[in-house]
């Protein structure tokens, strides 16, 4: 049972390959979250590009081909999902409320334009 201590070089170098090795899996870790957020910052985008964005005004028209404007709503209303409505500008909604189209009682569009009927 002759058996040597390391000396205090080979002790240095295995403690730089353990630092090293601990290193290089610190790395890949990082290396793969950063994919991972790449990744899912690209399905983010892909997936705004796919789905329009909400407009913020809408007009509802009445039943039947040409009829009148009934109602102006906020793009995000709760009233105007399933109706029949187009998107519009902010300059149209302010028109058509001042041309004496209805505003929606939920949404009040005409108090987020500061417009009053005359």
């Amino acid at each position: 049972m002759n058996e040597r201590s390391p000396s205090r070089l080979e002790l240095l170098r295995f403690a730089r390959r353990v630092v090293a090795q601990q290193a290089t899996t610190a790395l890949t870790q990082l290396d793969r979250w950063i994919a991972d957020e790449e990744r899912r910052e690209t399905e983010r985008r892909t997936g705004d590009a796919r789905h329009p964005r909400t407009p913020e005004w809408l007009m509802e028209r009445g039943i039947g081909t040409g009829s009148p404007p009934a109602r102006i709503h906020r793009g995000d209303c709760h009233m105007a999902k399933g109706v029949r409505v187009k998107a519009i500008t902010e300059e149209q909604a302010r028109r058509a409320l001042y041309a004496c189209v209805a505003a929606c009682p939920h949404c009040n569009p005409d108090t987020a334009l500061q417009v009053v009927p005359e």
